[in-house]
């Protein structure tokens, strides 16, 4: 049984850890509203640049000659996957959830007998995925260092899916994040950004719609297609971000909690043990004095 003393150094400790997380816990309730507000607003950008490029598409008359990035290679046997995770822990499953999400992909992949490459963002998700899947690695970057991550450091992410597809290293790509829906809750999301998957919902919603481009159609998804893998990259950041602050949010708040629960264990052990110190002190007191 440890001793009175041994009781009072980790009531303190544990104290001192819950006044870290009840700070951490605040710290990302502040970043959570800019974060999200952030990620609220980027949506409806993404989105529309995706309708735009895919009202373009519609248009084309010769979809064989067509951008590579709108139609891909005419192959599916090489898949590039990006998995975005952050570069901080002490968030939750945060990142567990976007790189569970993605291997159970990668094993679908392998299982299909395609060709599988990954492309980490961040380290944390590189931690995660190298041991089982190091050999798989063709990439990898993070952002460790940056307070804010902005459209400059999606666009470095963007240039090197570009270079990568332009070399002709894979024939589709995919991007693996996490989506902030609340505090509580983030949704793993798995989206293909090389080729352009078309959304049926989308579709059938502008079927009715036609527009008039100037200039040409080609001319138009040579420059918009290279911006809009960026774009959804940097959506996918926001996204992470606000989920991230939001989950570490939440582990925070129930690692206070958590804290305090144990101070008060260890505090009724330590008065149990200090009642039980003076009762014993008290008998040998009196059997002293009953022996005289």
């Amino acid at each position: 049984m440890p001793s009175l003393d041994d009781l009072k150094k980790r009531i303190s400790s544990v104290k001192s850890t819950q006044k870290i997380t009840k700070a951490m816990k605040m710290v990302a309730a502040a970043k959570l509203r800019r974060a999200q507000e952030n990620a609220e607003k980027g949506r409806p950008y993404s989105e529309k640049m995706n309708n735009i490029i895919l009202n373009l598409s519609n248009s084309i008359s010769d979809k064989e000659n067509a951008s590579k990035f709108l139609v891909g290679t005419g192959k599916d046997n090489i898949y590039l996957c990006v998995v975005i995770t952050a570069d901080r822990g002490l968030c939750g499953g945060f990142n567990s959830n976007i790189c569970r999400k993605a291997k159970s992909y990668f094993e679908k992949i392998i299982k299909e007998g395609k060709t599988l490459k990954i492309f980490t963002v961040g380290s944390k998700g590189y931690d995660q995925i190298k041991r089982q899947y190091g050999s798989y690695i063709v990439e990898n970057i993070n952002f460790k260092g940056y307070k804010n991550i902005t459209y400059k450091e999606a666009e470095q992410v963007g240039n090197k899916i570009i270079k990568l597809f332009n070399d002709g290293k894979f024939d589709v790509c995919k991007i693996f994040y996490n989506k902030f829906k609340n505090v509580m809750t983030q949704i793993p999301q798995q989206q293909q950004i090389i080729p352009i998957e078309s959304n049926k919902k989308e579709e059938e919603k502008k079927t009715d719609v036609s527009y008039e481009f100037e200039p040409e159609e080609d001319e138009i998804l040579n420059n918009l297609l290279p911006k809009n893998i960026s774009t959804q990259i940097f959506k996918a950041f926001l996204e992470n971000s606000a989920s991230e602050q939001g989950s570490r949010m939440t582990a925070m708040d129930s690692a206070t909690r958590n804290a305090g629960d144990l101070v008060d264990k260890l505090t009724i052990t330590y008065n149990r043990s200090r009642q039980a110190v003076i009762t014993k002190e008290l008998i040998e007191i009196i059997s002293g004095a009953e022996s005289i």
